[in-house]
């Protein structure tokens, strides 16, 4: 099925009063192989299950031309509304790999964050993918005038700002930048201590 016609109709309502049942159930993440998101929200919806599959417009550059088309925001992932406890269909769909969980129990995404994809969806206000930064993390401005510049994320009356530190005279001085020009400096510590924890821990949504 074409990406414009499943974009359409990101949400499935179950055609019948039995699966209108599932409308009740949680969201959960759905791991599925990357470029066959499309294709797993078809087949579940076909099952009458609801799902969610978030897109992103960006631009693809082809031979003879630049061309629009629609990606998953969230490469590799699908949501989906079910009974945890008769998962077997779900973990039988073409393309899905596993449902995101903690050892084996399948985890729950709030519902506020799934609404709030959706809203952002129905708005059609233009956004893509970014990398998940927590207050606290420490980040490196990656462009602009303060290119190359390393500090700790923080949030201030709804505005994030880079904190700067000289550790010697224990000063600091906070700098307001948009987030979207930072990325996450990770330690070599970090980045093991992550790679520990990563198989056991379900899908970050920002908005």
């Amino acid at each position: 099925m074409a990406v414009a016609q499943l974009a359409s109709k990101m949400k499935i309502t179950p055609p019948s009063e039995a699966k209108t049942a599932t409308m009740t159930y949680p969201w959960f993440a759905l791991q599925v192989r990357v470029r066959h998101e499309l294709s797993a929200a078809d087949y579940l919806g076909g099952l009458g299950y609801e799902w969610f599959l978030p897109l992103y417009r960006t631009k693809k550059r082809w031979s003879d031309r630049i061309k629009e088309v629609k990606s998953p925001l969230f490469p590799g992932y699908l949501f989906c509304r079910f009974n945890q406890h008769d998962r077997l269909p779900i973990l039988k769909t073409p393309g899905v790999v596993q449902i995101v969980g903690f050892n084996r129990i399948p985890a729950v995404v709030e519902e506020k964050e799934i609404s709030a994809l959706q809203i952002l969806m129905t708005t059609g206000v233009s956004n893509q993918p970014c990398p998940f930064l927590e207050v606290g993390d420490k980040v490196r401005i990656e462009s602009g005038p303060l290119r190359g510049l390393e500090g700790i994320l923080m949030d201030f009356k709804g505005h994030h700002r880079l904190v700067l530190s000289v550790t010697l005279l224990q000063r600091s001085v906070a700098v307001e930048i948009d987030s979207a020009l930072v990325a996450s400096v990770g330690s070599a510590q970090s980045s093991r201590r992550e790679k520990e924890v990563a198989p056991n821990r379900p899908v970050q949504l920002v908005v």
